[in-house]
């Protein structure tokens, strides 16, 4: 008896919702927009432009997606992404401070958005201003422990629900990042000759810290 009442309150397989629907606030659409636009644009202009048109709403739609997800994630730890992107790179950063203009110039965030956004996390002792060692005319933001906490707990957060859940294999993802980091260098998106140069120097100082 039990079992059959089990049996009769099982969702048919096409009555359950797909591992992708999971997250909440967005909808499948009906149609792939696309594929659909692909055509349409197939029908009237140049294949280059019709699938340049796909490349972009394809990111597009596969940002609005995801930031969807995401923003949920930000939303349960009273963060914008924008804060949380802060905190992040101050939680990882060696010394756990940066200058304010470091922060405008490589988060593409408006130098008056990012006072805005120290302005609030400093209300919430999340991070705190300090004078440079060096510099007598720069400030830096410094996270304090309870920032550094509330960064961890959402970027465990992010990991577990976005990250490690994107629907792709990770030779898909590493695919993918390649072609996307060439779309980002042909349009001079980052610093070609000196990314590298940057990114080992960024390792080292992280080695040295935890060598101290």
């Amino acid at each position: 008896m039990g079992s059959s009442v089990a049996r009769s309150q099982r969702k048919p397989e096409s009555d359950r919702p797909s591992p992708n629907s999971r997250r909440v606030g967005f909808r499948a659409a009906p149609f792939d927009v696309v594929e659909a636009s692909r055509r349409v644009w197939l029908e009237r202009w140049e294949p280059e432009a019709a699938s340049g048109m796909a490349v972009f709403t394809a990111i597009l739609r596969s940002y609005q997606l995801l930031n969807d997800q995401v923003a949920s994630v930000m939303r349960s730890h009273d963060l914008s992404f924008a804060r949380y992107e802060v905190l992040a790179w101050l939680a990882t950063d060696p010394e756990s401070a940066l200058t304010l203009s470091w922060i405008s110039k490589t988060l593409r965030i408006p130098p008056a958005t990012v006072t805005n956004i120290i302005d609030r996390l400093e209300e919430e002792n999340l991070v705190r201003r300090v004078p440079h060692p060096s510099e007598a005319r720069t400030t830096l933001a410094e996270i304090t422990p309870r920032g550094r906490k509330i960064a961890m707990d959402a970027t465990q957060d992010l990991n577990s629900i976005v990250y490690e859940r994107i629907g792709l294999s990770e030779q898909q993802r590493g695919r993918l990042v390649d072609l996307l980091a060439q779309l980002r260098a042909n349009g001079n998106e980052f610093d070609t000759e000196r990314s590298n140069e940057v990114i080992q120097e960024l390792g080292a100082r992280e080695a040295r810290k935890r060598g101290a």
